[in-house]
């Protein structure tokens, strides 16, 4: 087992998906672990359990897991009937991490910023909380001032619980707030555009109508 570290690694965009991808394989389809290339790409790209949703191409997953090798986060696997070489985590015994905090970090570098209520809820596969409060012991773990991994949101307005994000990358690349009142702007917004088309058909078909009367009583 290696010497645990003091301090957390700082990943890029692509690094913390590849990361977050490798865990999560190793914890709900083990049988498929450790990863290839190719399984790792498609396990990077899928549009489920993802935030933000990417299309990363071999190259640029080959790239991460380079820079996370250097970084200790990651070891190649060679051996056995395959000659093809494959990939697993290392950040668990790096730094000693239990699997419920393991799955927690997991999601969220998958998923970015989340609530104690979203984390117990979107846990799944990777780990079986029997409580919120058992989730919220985990996070009070890891947001240990000693060595964080993950810190606390403020507050937004109109939100009950507070959300967290993890401390493992530039925040200018993992978060961004958005203002509480954003969700309904944007609602606000596309609600206008629909009834401004409604209007137009509406004009179009009352148009077509007069000619139509026009022609039947010519």
């Amino acid at each position: 087992m290696e010497e645990h570290k003091d301090s957390i690694p700082i990943l890029d965009k692509e690094e913390q998906r590849v990361l977050g991808a490798l865990i999560e394989k190793s914890r709900i389809t083990p049988e498929y672990y450790p990863m290839t290339l190719n399984g790792l790409t498609a396990a990077c790209n899928q549009k489920t359990s993802r935030r933000p949703v990417v299309q990363y191409d071999e190259q640029t997953v080959a790239a991460a897991l380079d820079r996370l090798k250097r970084k200790g986060m990651v070891a190649t696997v060679t051996g056995g009937a395959s000659r093809t070489i494959k990939y697993k985590h290392n950040i668990a015994l790096v730094y000693q991490l239990m699997p419920e905090e393991l799955a927690v970090l997991c999601l969220l570098l998958l998923r970015g910023p989340q609530t104690p209520g979203e984390l117990n809820t979107n846990a799944g596969r990777l780990y079986e909380f029997d409580s919120l409060e058992e989730v919220q012991k985990v996070l009070e773990k890891l947001a240990d001032p000693s060595l964080p991994f993950i810190a606390q949101l403020p507050r937004q307005a109109g939100q009950k619980e507070q959300r967290f994000r993890h401390l493992m990358g530039d925040p200018d690349e993992n978060y961004e707030e958005v203002p509480a009142e954003a969700p309904a702007a944007t609602a606000t917004a596309a609600l206008e555009q629909r009834l401004t088309r409604v209007e137009q058909e509406l004009a179009e078909m009352r148009q077509a109508f007069d000619r139509l009367m026009k022609e039947l009583m010519g």
